[in-house]
């Protein structure tokens, strides 16, 4: 999402780029983006409530025009959230049992209430040569600190749900039959 364009349906025209989130630790959603863009950059105006969005589409976030961005003091529940300078990429994510599974790296995102749904864990140097990255869903995050993130299941259970969830095509190839392979006869030609 970052590099989204932000669409004015008062101007016709695009007014800024998401640069960055606001995430609120607590719930783990996004409740507002940090923007840049020319017309950003004159006033201290940069932050997008995620109320203010009307619709998320191909061509990017539609609102109603650049009076919707605010400064980051103008919004109480987001200047609290800014004050804490949470940031989710880069935390370390460990068990329940202390055994360290890596950094966050990215994060995926509902497109109807920008809630995290999944966190994607880069793995330790050493652990990246078997598994380089791990997916963690929401349900499995027991605690949030301001430093790491703490899951309840362990590691090989984890890998093990991320394997099942993988699809894996079951393609048949027209071209072969059964019960013979083309490979065991000899190439014949019509008479």
């Amino acid at each position: 999402m970052l590099g989204t364009p932000i669409l004015s349906m008062q101007s016709a025209s695009q007014i800024a780029t998401i640069s960055n989130f606001v995430v609120d630790p607590d719930s783990l959603q996004v409740v507002a983006f940090i923007v840049s863009g020319p017309l950003v950059n004159r006033s201290n105006a940069n932050i997008l409530s995620t109320q203010s969005i009307r619709e998320y589409s191909q061509y990017g976030m539609v609102i109603d025009s650049i009076d919707e961005l605010a400064e980051p003091n103008e919004i109480i529940k987001i200047s609290e959230i800014l004050a804490l300078n949470f940031s989710l990429s880069g935390l370390k994510v460990e068990t329940k049992k202390g055994s360290h599974l890596g950094k966050v790296s990215d994060f995926t995102l509902t497109s109807d209430d920008f809630t995290v749904q999944q966190i994607i864990v880069k793995r330790p140097t050493l652990k990246s040569f078997i598994d380089p990255e791990l997916t963690i869903h929401r349900k499995e995050i027991v605690e949030i600190t301001d430093y790491k993130i703490i899951v309840k299941d362990e590691e090989k259970t984890i890998r093990a749900r991320a394997e099942k969830e993988d699809f894996i095509p079951n393609f048949v190839n027209p071209f072969r039959t059964a019960n013979a392979t083309n490979a065991d006869q000899p190439y014949q030609t019509s008479p």
